[in-house]
């Protein structure tokens, strides 16, 4: 769920391409899908993350791509610098508020879960924990969980760990970069697919849905899609229909997310998630080629481009504030839900985000080192220090 507007020196080094608004208002559909989704007004909104991680994928490795373009090589502590800028301060403010707010007003089963989470979400491992604690991602009647959505942003930072580096080893390895990492993400998310239809349980379908080794391929076909010789077969392929392509998948997506239950969608788990995550690869890959469609025109248009700008904000409370708030419980509720949402988001775009990532110079320097080191340690902290409650304990001796 990220939002990649680099400062004025990086785009400089890696020569990355001006911003272009109708990928903002493509961030802006898949977070108001995913919104209506969790309030239970829309079945298939949830594949609003797949448009999330196509468009993770490209932008990342169009970003990387043309900074070995312009220097040969990647500066792996630039980027994870980057990135830990951009992410960090709003997920740990939210973290933290979060935390210390359920812990003093919400009930018991909740304040245990929140603070066994929580270093799990520090950690960028929260998918794996939850799928070990069997925490079905379908069962939205069940106990919830107010970090349980963040499954989708420990995939993308495992992305964000691995991918670069493979990026970087090719570089080192031989001259047609882009060929070669084309090839790469496409037989991997082939070896991904395959995991997913071999390990998948119709019953519960978790398993495949938030792991990352099986939903790989929704980051990487967006990756596949912002090479350069594949980048040059669309617009071969599209040429003067790029308008009319871009409108054809754009209405398939919409009808898939009006149509599509995630739990008695079986067909999802064995090639449909892949084909959804292809077409929305290809509809990154057309708004950011041909940004003047009349699918880019609609998507730049300020509505959707304004919930694009706070939509890592967005995804980051709109579940906690869900949960809390009991948001699936009627349209009155639903509304209020996703006004308080969104204002936090609007407060933490402009209050936390946008003056660490933009304006504090000390951040990209060692005083920006020592400030992520004392909010990790500051998290670790406050997991430990939170009394969670006593668990609930039965006298078999009473029964029967």
């Amino acid at each position: 769920m990220t939002q990649l507007q680099p400062a004025r020196a990086t785009r400089a080094t890696t020569g990355r391409r001006p911003h272009l608004p109708a990928l903002d208002g493509l961030r802006g559909a898949a977070i108001l899908g995913v919104l209506l989704f969790h309030t239970g007004h829309l079945p298939g909104g949830f594949l609003g993350v797949d448009l999330f991680f196509a468009l993770s994928g490209h932008l990342i490795t169009d970003l990387l791509l043309r900074e070995i373009e312009a220097t040969g090589t990647v500066s792996l502590v630039a980027f994870w610098g980057r990135r830990a800028r951009r992410l960090l301060p709003a997920l740990a403010t939210m973290l933290a508020g979060v935390t210390v707010l359920v812990w003093a007003v919400g009930p018991p089963d909740l304040v245990r879960t929140t603070l066994s989470d929580g270093p799990w979400v520090q950690l960028n491992l929260v998918n794996w924990h939850l799928l070990a604690e069997s925490a079905g991602y379908w069962d939205r009647f069940g106990p919830s969980r107010v970090f349980e959505h963040l499954w989708s942003i420990a995939v993308e930072e495992q992305f964000y760990l691995v991918w670069p580096v493979v990026l970087l080893v090719i570089a080192r390895c031989g001259r047609r970069v882009a060929t070669v990492a084309a090839l790469v993400a496409a037989l991997v998310s082939v070896v991904s697919l395959v995991l997913m239809v071999t390990l998948v349980d119709p019953a519960d379908p978790t398993r495949v849905y938030t792991g990352t080794d099986t939903r790989a391929f929704s980051l990487l076909l967006g990756a596949m899609v912002a090479t350069r010789p594949v980048r040059a077969l669309v617009a071969r392929v599209a040429g003067r229909r790029a308008g009319v392509v871009s409108c054809s998948l754009a209405i398939g997506m919409g009808t898939a997310w009006s149509l599509v239950d995630g739990v008695n969608s079986a067909w999802l788990f064995t090639g449909g998630l892949f084909v959804h995550s292809l077409a929305a690869a290809l509809l990154v890959g057309l708004c950011a080629g041909e940004p003047r469609t009349a699918v880019g025109t609609v998507l730049a248009s300020w509505p959707l481009r304004g919930l694009g700008l706070i939509s890592y904000s967005l995804y980051l409370w709109h579940w906690p504030v869900f949960v809390l708030l009991s948001a699936q419980r009627g349209w009155v509720r639903t509304v209020a839900a996703c006004a308080v949402s969104i204002g936090l988001a609007v407060l933490s775009k402009y209050l936390v985000e946008d003056p660490i990532r933009f304006r504090a110079g000390w951040a990209t320097r060692r005083s920006g080192l020592l400030a992520f080191a004392a909010v990790m340690a500051g998290l670790a902290v406050l997991w430990s220090v939170l009394p969670a409650p006593a668990p609930v304990t039965i006298d078999i001796g009473r029964l029967g």
